[in-house]
């Protein structure tokens, strides 16, 4: 919070100084809805469907051993009035020692998951980084701003031409998932009528 009210400070700052500047007429500002980017770019749909893909199979994992201790649980308040006192005791035992291991095991994948989105998310920033300053620097913007912008124009906005050219990248970029660029399709034939 104190860091987003510091970079808000920050570009306040650089605008009123570079509107002061004598020597530039012009200045080309824009503002770039950075969660935007983030969502709707076709990488940052492309990894976070393979992130809920990833999820979504170690969850199966999961729940079909939960339910193969469930199964076991109820069998054995089924058949414990037949059950000598060791068999019931080994399958107390079972079952508790199966407990434990889907406690440990849903802990390990959740740790294991948590650090493979962040790494996952920070190659995106990187990537989504590196594109925004090349498109500012081909549209000759002089300054881009994002986090702490209470409000801007929308004018101004370089969100959609950002993610247009993340589109235009898209077949090589989000090849796997064919289900999410299905939607953008459309607008892909229009780029290369439009000269680009």
């Amino acid at each position: 919070m104190n860091l987003s009210f510091k970079s808000a400070i920050w570009s306040v700052a650089l605008v009123a100084a570079a509107f002061s500047a004598p020597a530039r007429a012009e200045l080309k500002i824009g503002v770039l809805d950075y969660p935007r980017l983030m969502d709707e770019s076709p990488q940052g749909k492309a990894l976070l469907d393979s992130l809920r893909n990833e999820a979504a199979a170690k969850q199966r994992e999961l729940q079909s051993t939960a339910q193969s201790l469930q199964a076991k649980q109820d069998k054995l308040a089924k058949d414990r009035a037949t059950m000598t006192q060791d068999q019931v005791s080994r399958t107390e035992k079972e079952l508790r020692d199966g407990q434990r291991d889907l406690a440990r095991r849903q802990s390990e994948i959740q740790d294991d998951f948590n650090a493979r989105r962040n790494e996952e998310m920070s190659k995106l920033q990187r990537t989504l980084i590196a594109e925004v300053q090349n498109y500012a620097r081909g549209q000759n913007f002089d300054l881009v701003v994002t986090d702490g912008v209470i409000y801007a124009n929308p004018s101004i906005d370089i969100t959609g031409g950002v993610l247009q050219l993340l589109q235009s990248r898209a077949p090589a970029a989000a090849a796997p998932p064919a289900p999410r660029p299905a939607a953008p399709a459309p607008a892909q034939p229009r780029t290369p009528q439009g000269g680009r």
